[in-house]
Order: structure tokens, then sequence, then C-alpha cells
């Protein structure tokens, strides 16, 4: 439901990058916390979607250029994270850690809580 209204309201008030929206306005219009927000934008794309996005916020696309634009920011982030992720397996070794995952890791999931979570 939610991700129908943001798609109507992309698309109906946002169209084209001149008519860039703030995710803050976003999050106000539609009553969605910033994360929600992000992760409604990434199901959108994921469903083929033309949502665009900028510094300035997101945007329903009007061209090709638009979409390639968003596409090389997003090639730029995914760059930034391998960068973190390497660096961090390089940190590893401080705790006599190969790169991966230690037992500890295994055995207690995503954020070091019995039970991953």
């Amino acid at each position: 439901m939610r991700k129908n209204q943001l798609l109507a309201y992309l698309k109906g008030a946002c169209s084209g990058r001149r008519y860039t929206v703030k995710g803050a306005e976003l999050e106000q219009v539609l009553h969605l916390s910033g994360t929600d927000l992000r992760k409604l934008v990434n199901r959108l794309r994921q469903d083929g979607v033309p949502v665009c996005s900028s510094r300035d916020g997101y945007f329903y696309a009007r061209t090709a250029g638009e979409v390639y634009t968003t596409i090389l920011q997003l090639q730029a982030m995914v760059r930034g994270l391998e960068a973190a992720i390497h660096g961090l397996e390089s940190a590893l070794e401080q705790f006599g850690e190969p790169c991966g995952a230690s037992d500890e890791t295994r055995q207690s999931g995503p954020g070091g809580e019995e039970g991953g979570g």
C-alpha cells in the first residue's frame, strides 16, 4: 500500500529531475520514517520502477539519462561499501581473526546477540 502511495506521489508530483523532492518531505507527506522510505525506494527499483535520486532528493525518471545517472551513483556506493568491508576484514587481524566470520559471530548472528537478533 505505502509502496503504491510513494509511486503515485513521485509519478504525479516529481516527474523528472527538475521536480526532485527531499526525502524529509516524502517522509512527512507519506508518514514514513527515513528507513522505511529508503526500503520502499529500493523495492520499487527492484521491481523495475525508475525511481531516481540525487543529493537533492528523489524523483521519477523521465529520461534514460536520469536513470543512468542514478545507476552510476549506486555503483559508486557499492564500491564504497566494498572498500569499507575490505577495511573491516583487515581490522579482524587486530583480534587475531582471519578474514571471515569468527566463531562468536557465527554463533550469535548479526548484532552480536544470541539467536541473531
